[in-house]
């Protein structure tokens, strides 16, 4: 069984924002499997199916960004997930748009969502599917995070979102995930 999370923050404020790149992704790649986001688990919205022969659980916590480990961690123990079994999908300001990179490790880089995880899964090996969003020019990061893409922005977001479901996709019958930051980043 794998699991894919998106991260992102609920509520309809916070739709197609940049902080929640990771739930655009996965939900995508939710509707292109068929897959229903529709059980409340642990803190988390999540669908399930088979993709390929593979049990796929399909993640978005329900418990906003920075407390994304609190639904991730206790759905990890009641599956009992290996952590090459997970991977996370969220936005990265030091990426343009349009780009991704997967990393099987790595510290938060400031991404509280991430940071809950690393403390929630006492580790930061895990793997992660980056999502570019630029860095704020004139605005705090704060600010432009839970702002929405610009028009440009939309056409290169939509190539990293496609890009990204190719890699999940690759994610669920490649078992060496450095393998797919070769061919993804």
């Amino acid at each position: 069984m794998k699991m894919i999370v998106g991260l992102g923050n609920i509520g309809k404020q916070y739709e197609e924002t940049r902080h929640n790149t990771g739930f655009m992704v996965v939900e995508k790649f939710a509707e292109s499997h068929g897959i229903e986001l529709s059980q409340h688990k642990d803190n988390a919205l999540v669908g399930s199916g088979m993709i390929d022969g593979e049990k796929v659980l399909i993640v978005e916590p329900t418990t906003y960004m920075n407390e994304s480990g609190r639904a991730v961690g206790p759905l990890m123990k009641f599956y009992k997930l290996d952590l090459e079994d997970l991977v996370v999908v969220y936005d990265d300001m030091d990426l343009h748009v349009g780009r991704i990179r997967l990393r099987n490790h790595g510290s938060a880089g400031g991404h509280n969502g991430i940071k809950s995880l690393i403390a929630h899964l006492g580790t930061d090996k895990f793997n992660r599917v980056k999502v570019g969003t630029d860095h704020p020019k004139k605005q705090s990061v704060v600010d432009y995070v839970l702002g929405r893409f610009s028009l440009e922005q939309q056409g290169p977001l939509n190539e990293a979102i496609d890009k990204s479901i190719k890699a999940l996709d690759a994610f669920l019958t490649e078992p060496d995930f450095a393998k797919l930051e070769n061919k993804f980043n």
